[in-house]
């Protein structure tokens, strides 16, 4: 078992159903369960897993809640949160991003594209369900909520040219294959250039260098 998963769900037989899926692939396992936020928060401190699989709607602490408690905690550093609901709305997905989710798919979404997502954010990229466009990336995510800065735009002076120009063809949508083609270079290029990105940006993740592109002006609507 190499990617630890921690369930965060108030039903019991969809964590259950979940569990089953997760545990018949030989390169992950559940390791916890969290029947609401406060325990999802306390068991992803606790066990320090790979990927937090988490509900939105919750009982008390609910799970974007618990999102921005886990992506907030620099002991967690290392955890992605997927953020995995029925109520796929605008509002949510880009709330979630705000507060550091890595991933956001429907309950609709099949088995093997849940076991694929948390393979994508557990690697350190982006995974978002065709309903998180990048439309709603545009409206959402670049007028930042107050004190959400990640990056105010002088930050990105650390950045070379290049590293800006891939950061921003990311933040509009493209895939590493996509953006390889764009500037003729190879995807593993790309890849090392967002990943530079995310370093000297101190992004956990694709997801929030999105998030940095358009809160420091990189890329407008």
């Amino acid at each position: 078992m190499s990617i630890r998963v921690v369930l965060a769900d108030d039903q019991a037989l969809l964590r259950a159903t979940f569990r089953i899926l997760i545990d018949s692939c030989s390169d992950m396992g559940v390791v916890a369960e969290a029947a609401d936020g406060t325990e999802a928060i306390e068991l992803t401190r606790a066990h320090h897993p790979d990927v937090v699989l988490m509900d939105i709607r919750m009982p008390g602490t609910d799970g974007l809640a618990a999102t921005t408690a886990v992506c907030s905690d620099p002991d967690l550093s290392a955890t992605r949160v997927l953020i995995l609901t029925t109520f796929e709305t605008e509002e949510y997905v880009a709330r979630a991003l705000r507060a550091g989710a890595s991933g956001f798919l429907g309950k609709d979404v099949t088995a093997d594209a849940l076991l694929t997502a948390i393979r994508t954010v557990a690697s350190g990229d982006a995974l978002l369900s065709p309903l998180a466009t990048r439309a709603l990336i545009t409206r959402f995510l670049a007028t930042p909520a107050p004190g959400s800065h990640l990056a105010p735009p002088e930050r990105l002076a650390v950045l070379t040219a290049r590293e800006r120009e891939v950061m921003a063809l990311a933040a509009e949508g493209m895939s590493n294959h996509e953006i390889a083609e764009r500037l003729v270079v190879s995807p593993l290029t790309v890849r090392s250039h967002i990943h530079r990105a995310m370093t000297k940006l101190r992004a956990r993740d694709r997801a929030q260098l999105v998030v940095v592109a358009y809160q420091s002006g990189l890329v407008t609507p």
